[in-house]
């Protein structure tokens, strides 16, 4: 009975490897975010009543074309993730899947996840998907090597899923559906400055060019995470202004995007580790604080 419970143990763990190793190749949480800004994308174009099975087609559409692209660029990237400390377990460079396999299977969700949305959803939703995986895997991931204006180019196909959910729900895309992608679009940027100065030295070593490459003490990276943190506490407003949420969202909006803005001056006076990961971390949590208020405040 012993040797039977061993086996059953010895039986399961590459079964809950093999889960791990899939929603480390499909960047799960990354994927979830981009779940959550097409679902709020959806919902907050959507007329009343809200079709929750279109909401349900639109999510899952895109949940596919994200994990694709996400294992596209863990196969593109993988001799590069094995020279970094942060990536270097992932499941391609660390032989624990083939290559080949990344490859198919995120060519087959992406090209699955477009024709989804094209059939279920609306034909611009599909095309928004399809747009957001040529930048992310043709444009942003080789440009990464080139120039440190990568940051923003990736930040285009970070902001483009609330275009995907508002196009599922009108077929059109308006003046709130643009205010959705700037807000995404700016988060992204004092959120990834943090990440690559604390990973400045695993950057430098894989080839990547970023502005915290040669900014050993932080001053470039932590003020442009402030100049862009006060650009988004005023376009975060637009929703109030273009009539997508009730003017209850501006205080909210100003209190969340002025704390942003606090712990990205903290890390501009002290520029040290401790505190580019407070704000990284503060940068996760603005998010889905900011995307909760405007749902809560729709018109």
């Amino acid at each position: 009975m012993k040797t039977a419970a061993i086996e059953s143990e010895n039986a399961s763990y590459p079964r809950s490897r093999v889960l791990s190793d899939l929603a480390e190749l499909v960047k799960a949480r990354l994927t979830l975010l981009v779940l959550l800004t097409t679902a709020v994308g959806f919902y907050l174009g959507a007329p009343r009543p809200i079709d929750y099975r279109a909401l349900f087609h639109v999510v899952f559409g895109t949940a596919a074309a994200a994990a694709g692209a996400a294992a596209m660029n863990q196969w593109w990237e993988r001799s590069v993730d094995a020279r970094m400390r942060r990536t270097r377990t992932r499941p391609v460079p660390a032989g624990r899947m083939r290559s080949r396999n990344a490859l198919m299977l995120g060519t087959i969700l992406s090209i699955f996840g477009v024709i989804y949305l094209a059939w279920f959803c609306h034909p611009l939703s599909a095309v928004l998907a399809a747009l957001t995986i040529v930048i992310y895997i043709f444009a942003y991931t080789p440009v990464k090597r080139i120039s440190t204006g990568n940051t923003a180019l990736g930040a285009v196909p970070g902001a483009i899923p609330p275009l995907i959910g508002w196009a599922a729900a009108r077929g059109t895309l308006g003046v709130g559906a643009w205010s959705l992608f700037a807000i995404v679009f700016l988060w992204q940027l004092p959120h990834f400055f943090a990440i690559a100065w604390m990973y400045r030295d695993d950057y430098v070593q894989a080839g990547f060019r970023m502005i915290s490459s040669n900014d050993r003490g932080g001053e470039r990276s932590a003020s442009q995470s402030v100049f862009f943190c006060i650009l988004l506490l005023v376009v975060a407003g637009l929703p109030a202004f273009v009539e997508v949420t009730t003017a209850i969202y501006l205080p909210i909006e100003l209190a969340l995007s002025g704390a942003f803005i606090a712990v990205a001056m903290r890390f501009l006076r002290t520029r040290t580790p401790t505190d580019a990961r407070r704000l990284f971390l503060i940068s996760i949590i603005y998010l889905p604080l900011l995307l909760g208020a405007l749902v809560l405040t729709k018109v």
